[in-house]
């Protein structure tokens, strides 16, 4: 199998609606360039202890939702709702690099896990912060339960979150999603946003181009 030659490092938080609302973007990207790139899903924690997290009822998510988040969903063709708690995330991540593990067992465990984590929060209020909600969700998609949960109390995939934070704070990403392009392993520039997806071809056909 051939190696893709432009990597692009997704660095987002599941307590993000920006985030969700990029992923069709990003599926559209693998499709229109398949082999020839990789995107690969990092942890970024918004808010992480004992930073406060946001409260559901304030002034601000009301009004970032009504001015942005509802609009672009609209256009993106994708059902959000306010959610009706702010949990942390730091345990979905962990489960999502749980996920990965799973990938020899069960292919696409980490793509399912994340876009079930993704619409649980984002339609139904799903407590990201809750280790049994997050065991159900992987039930659900017919993972190991039990495994996820022994994985959650030993914190065994903590360490790849605080790597994935670590880089992010490198790279200089403030916020998310932040897009980190490499090209044959070199750093090739980072967009932070939510991009629309002719602005994520066009950074990729100018990869290509420079390949040439």
């Amino acid at each position: 199998m051939t190696r893709p030659r432009i990597t692009l490092d997704v660095f987002s938080d599941y307590v993000c609606p920006f985030c969700y609302l990029e992923a069709p973007e990003l599926d559209a990207l693998e499709e229109r360039f398949g082999d020839v790139v990789a995107v690969l899903w990092r942890a970024f924690e918004l808010r992480p202890e004992p930073e406060p997290t946001l409260d559901p009822d304030g002034d601000y998510l009301h009004d970032t939702w009504e001015r942005a988040v509802y609009p672009m969903a609209a256009e993106r063709g994708m059902t959000l709702r306010l959610p009706r708690r702010q949990p942390r995330s730091r345990l979905a991540h962990e489960a999502s690099a749980w996920a990965r593990t799973q990938e020899a067992i069960r292919p696409g465990a980490d793509d399912a896990l994340r876009t079930a984590l993704f619409r649980g929060f984002f339609e139904e209020s799903l407590d990201l912060a809750d280790p049994e909600a997050l065991v159900q969700v992987a039930q659900t998609l017919e993972l190991d339960g039990q495994a996820l949960r022994q994985a959650l109390a030993r914190a065994k995939f903590r360490q790849e979150v605080r790597i994935d934070q670590q880089t992010a704070r490198e790279l200089g990403i403030g916020g998310v999603p932040g897009l980190r392009f490499s090209l044959d392993g070199e750093h090739a520039g980072v967009l932070e946003g939510a991009q629309p997806r002719r602005q994520l071809f066009l950074a990729v056909e100018r990869l290509l181009d420079a390949m040439r």
